[in-house]
C-alpha cells in the first residue's frame, strides 16, 4: 500500500513502515512506507502542475471525470470494500454500506459539477450589481 502521487503509486522516503491493523481482528491488513516532507513537497508539486488544465475544465468535463470515477469504484467495490479494512467496520457493513455510500457521493457530485449559480447579493451602489462567483483558486492540501 502507497501513496498516490501525479497519477502513479508513491511510496514514502522515510524508510519508515507503518502497519495498519483490522481492530476487528488484530490482523495486518498492510504496510505503508510513511511520507515525509519532502515527499509532500512532491505531491503538491504535481498538484500545481495539473492546475491550470484543472481550473480551465468545463462544468462537463469535471462531471464527466467524476462519473467515470464512480464507476470505475462500482467496478472496484469488492477490492475497495476489502482495503478498508484498517477502519475496523464489518466486511459486511463495509460492502453493503461504506463502499456503496462512497460511491453515491461521487454520483452525487458528478452532478453537482455541473450545477454552476452565482446568487446576486445586492446592489450595493446605484446600476451595479453584486454576484458570487465561485472559481478555482489553487491547490489545497488535505490529510486523510
Amino acid at each position: 500500500m502507497s501513496q498516490f502521487v501525479n497519477g502513479r503509486r508513491w511510496d514514502g522516503s522515510s524508510g519508515t513502515a507503518a502497519d495498519f491493523i483490522d481492530p476487528s481482528s488484530g490482523t495486518l491488513v498492510a504496510a505503508i512506507t510513511l511520507a515525509e516532507p519532502d515527499d509532500v513537497d512532491e505531491a503538491v508539486q504535481a498538484a500545481k502542475s495539473a492546475y491550470p488544465g484543472w481550473s480551465r475544465a468545463t462544468p462537463g468535463e469535471g462531471s464527466g471525470v467524476l462519473g467515470r470515477f464512480a464507476r470505475l469504484l462500482e467496478t472496484r467495490a469488492a477490492e475497495v470494500a476489502q482495503l478498508e479494512q484498517e477502519g475496523g467496520q464489518t466486511h459486511p457493513a463495509r460492502r453493503e454500506f461504506d463502499v456503496p455510500g462512497t460511491i453515491d457521493s461521487v454520483d452525487f457530485f458528478s452532478g453537482a459539477a455541473r450545477n454552476l449559480e452565482g446568487g446576486a447579493t445586492a446592489e450595493y451602489s446605484a446600476g451595479h450589481t453584486s454576484s458570487i462567483r465561485r472559481e478555482p483558486i489553487g491547490v489545497i492540501g488535505s490529510i486523510a
